[in-house]
């Protein structure tokens, strides 16, 4: 399997694990709306279905994507070399900026999270906001740590090819 197939269907493979992520989290909520009905469950259903809201689409998206990207970039190395410095390295360096962007608002969510939990009184709905923006942020930040680091790799070899 060459580089740009192992890393597309990586980045495939994670997709199916950000909607995972995202379809836990809708159930959980579910459940804490219909059955469990109490303010610190609520709260924390809150940013579990909006954040899961955000894993099923960029996860959906990327997951459909992947096979089209896989075709496109390994025929733009048979045909035109040229493209990988004018279109898929920029693209990539993008991509790897916006992670950072994604790094530090993840972790500026992990810290509200971690502030409304100790700050409000205990089994309020503000400390179960608290509690769910920290578990939906650190799944996010974990998971976009593992793609950044397989963009880097990718961005790496698309360099050597130029």
């Amino acid at each position: 399997m060459n580089q740009i197939t192992k890393y597309f269907n990586a980045e495939k493979y994670e997709s199916i694990v950000f909607v995972l992520v995202g379809i836990v989290a809708i159930c959980f909520a579910t459940y804490f709306f219909i059955k469990v009905k109490q303010p610190f469950y609520n709260g924390m259903a809150y940013p579990l279905i909006v954040i899961a809201l955000i894993q099923l689409t960029v996860g959906g998206s990327v997951y459909l994507r992947s096979p089209k990207d896989i075709e496109r970039v390994n025929q733009i190395v048979q045909t035109d070399k040229s493209k990988i410095q004018a279109e898929e390295i920029p693209r990539m360096i993008t991509v790897i900026k916006n992670f950072a962007i994604y790094k530090w608002v993840e972790i500026a969510l992990i810290l509200v999270g971690i502030i409304m939990f100790f700050f409000f009184q205990p089994m309020t709905i503000w400390k179960g906001i608290g509690l769910g923006l920290f578990i939906q942020a650190s799944f996010m930040l974990l998971l976009d740590f593992f793609a950044e680091s397989r963009g880097k790799t990718y961005l790496e070899f698309l360099y050597a090819l130029i």
